[in-house]
């Protein structure tokens, strides 16, 4: 099996200044953002939009993106601790982020955009969503190089097996639960995982944003790209999941399902409801 190597989480180090890779990745996807939504406009096939908006949309979306983000992980996955411990809810550089609360957040500072600027709800959405899926290939791909969300445990002989140093403590564990496990463990050391990072960024990631800008260059009915981007990253997530060892602290939840394919079901079902309901004749 493959052994995921060791990056130091530091990208760049300037004197006091230290760019840890995961924040480089969500810097990626901001200016990512940027880039795509411009050149979108440019195309001219987006009438009323004007490059400079482009600005401060993207400011509404990072807000939504790290004030969602958090609250989502904090009521979503850890609420009991966070509300022992209200004052870590700050310490960001900790680490905890969830897509799905970032979602929601995103949903309302687009609502906030589109009240200042007299824009319609779906208007923002459907010209935002074939923005997003690549930013989040970034964004998985930093959670590889930090070795952290790593898969569900395979077998050694599987290609695509790969062990990651920095689950030796949870493999442990899992090894005292199965003699085929322990016997691995003893042998490599570690046990061998699916590298699910690398799954949800090609599936959420590449395969989506490919879809949606493809889907997105003719026009369509408002709330269709919105619609398909929910159905195709609730459902991608959804399927990633299977790979994905599940928060330690959790667990799987009721009918052997993770919290992240919980919280993708109503994406898939409104993502569903919303592209019928779009594509009625008016």
């Amino acid at each position: 099996m493959l052994v995921h190597p060791h990056y130091d989480p530091i990208a760049i180090k300037l004197g006091p200044l230290a760019v840890h890779w995961y924040g480089l990745m969500y810097l990626v996807a901001f200016v990512l953002f940027l880039l795509l939504g411009r050149f979108r406009i440019k195309r001219g096939k987006l009438s009323g939009w004007r490059v400079e908006e482009m600005d401060d949309l993207l400011f509404y979306g990072v807000l939504g993106v790290i004030l969602g983000g958090r609250l989502g992980y904090v009521l979503f996955y850890k609420p009991e601790y966070y509300f022992s411990h209200p004052l870590d809810i700050f310490k960001v550089w900790e680490g905890g982020m969830a897509f799905h609360g970032g979602f929601l957040g995103v949903l309302i500072a687009m609502w906030l955009f589109g009240r200042k600027t007299q824009r319609g709800f779906w208007a923002i959405t459907d010209f935002i969503a074939p923005l997003v899926p690549i930013g989040l290939a970034f964004g998985r791909l930093g959670n590889f190089i930090n070795g952290e969300l790593w898969g569900r445990v395979t077998t050694p002989q599987s290609w695509w097996a790969m062990g990651f140093p920095a689950a030796r403590d949870a493999d442990s564990a899992l090894a005292a639960t199965n003699p085929q496990w322990q016997e691995w463990f003893l042998q490599y050391g570690m046990l061998p995982r699916h590298p699910s990072q690398l799954y949800q960024a090609a599936l959420e990631g590449l395969i989506l944003f490919i879809i949606l800008w493809l889907y997105s260059g003719k026009p369509r009915k408002p709330g269709q790209v919105s619609a398909v981007f929910l159905l195709g990253y609730g459902l991608f997530r959804f399927i990633a999941e299977f790979a994905r060892e599940p928060d330690a602290f959790l667990g799987l939840l009721a009918a052997n399902l993770s919290m992240g394919q919980w919280l993708s079901l109503p994406m898939i079902l409104i993502g569903a409801i919303l592209f019928w309901r779009s594509s009625k004749p008016t």
